[in-house]
């Protein structure tokens, strides 16, 4: 039974008050998913003593409970993949809009020119902050996310020998989070359809006193909950998955300012890379 079921099939044995907060609930899903209980009163006028007594006429323990409904409703509107797919194949014939490259290339500009406002520098520079002053750093993405937090590995180890990919290679995940603590940082890459490992990891991670840093495009993410810092990256795209175009140009930005944060450290550790790069000859120099 979703939460909207289950309010109409109590409303006509509520209170005024609660049908009121009832109402509200119906017709606010995404509020109730993603805001505090505190700012949802302020918005609804109902008090949050209110909505709990709601919670539980309608079956549920605490509010908590009530509102983790409202939050999985909202991830299950998000359009398939196949959906999308098909929505795709079936504007291909419409010969009014721009090539596909067009709106591709005007997706991508658009969420990364959304970053400045999107993105608190305090936050930013908490994050980079944390990410130089711990002990180790574990990343981790399924799925679309895989090759993204790869890619944030390989970057990051050019700074510090500190950084893994929990995962890699079909290696365990749960080997790698056993030995976290308050001292080490995760780091989360999830877009819908959320892999549930990822949500995991991100629990057993903060469980563990680990500071957990979340990157998604939608606060009704499951893995925001258990996140010290969470950054909502735009994922707008014709295409039938999202685009992680924006998620680059943040973690890019994440890796030069730790390159900044460590100042002349990193940079004798790049060069000392380079070095054995050419001593390998793994590079062919032009």
């Amino acid at each position: 039974m979703s939460l909207e079921q289950a309010i109409a099939a109590q409303y006509s044995g509520l209170s005024q008050k609660l049908q009121v907060a009832a109402d509200y609930v119906v017709a606010n899903p995404l509020d109730v998913a993603t805001r505090s209980l505190r700012s949802i009163s302020q918005s609804s006028g109902v008090s949050p003593a209110t909505f709990s007594r709601l919670s539980r006429a309608l079956g549920f323990e605490t509010y908590e409970a009530m509102r983790e409904m409202s939050r999985n409703a909202v991830g299950r509107s998000y359009a398939s993949f196949s959906e999308k797919a098909g929505r795709l194949v079936a504007d291909a014939d419409n010969s009014n809009q721009p090539p596909f490259l067009n709106r591709q290339t005007d997706a991508c500009i658009s969420n990364i020119a959304a970053l400045p406002e999107l993105i608190d520098g305090d936050r930013l520079s908490e994050a980079v902050e944390v990410l130089y002053h711990a002990r180790n750093v574990v990343v981790y993405g399924a799925f679309g996310s895989t090759g993204i937090i790869e890619y944030l590995s390989y970057m990051a180890n050019f700074i510090n020998a500190n950084w893994s990919m929990a995962g890699r290679m079909g290696a365990s995940v749960s080997s790698t989070l056993a030995h976290l603590g308050a001292e080490d940082v995760v780091i989360i890459v999830t877009k819908p359809p959320f892999a549930k490992r990822a949500i995991r990891t991100a629990e057993i991670a903060r469980e563990q006193g680990a500071y957990v840093i979340v990157i998604t495009d939608t606060h009704t993410c499951p893995a925001v909950k258990y996140a010290s810092n969470t950054f909502i990256i735009p994922t707008d795209s014709p295409q039938f998955f999202s685009s992680y175009a924006a998620t680059l140009v943040l973690i890019e930005t994440m890796i030069g300012m730790l390159v900044t944060r460590a100042g002349p450290q990193a940079e004798a550790r790049i060069r000392e890379i380079e070095q054995k790069n050419r001593r390998l000859e793994d590079f062919i120099d032009r």
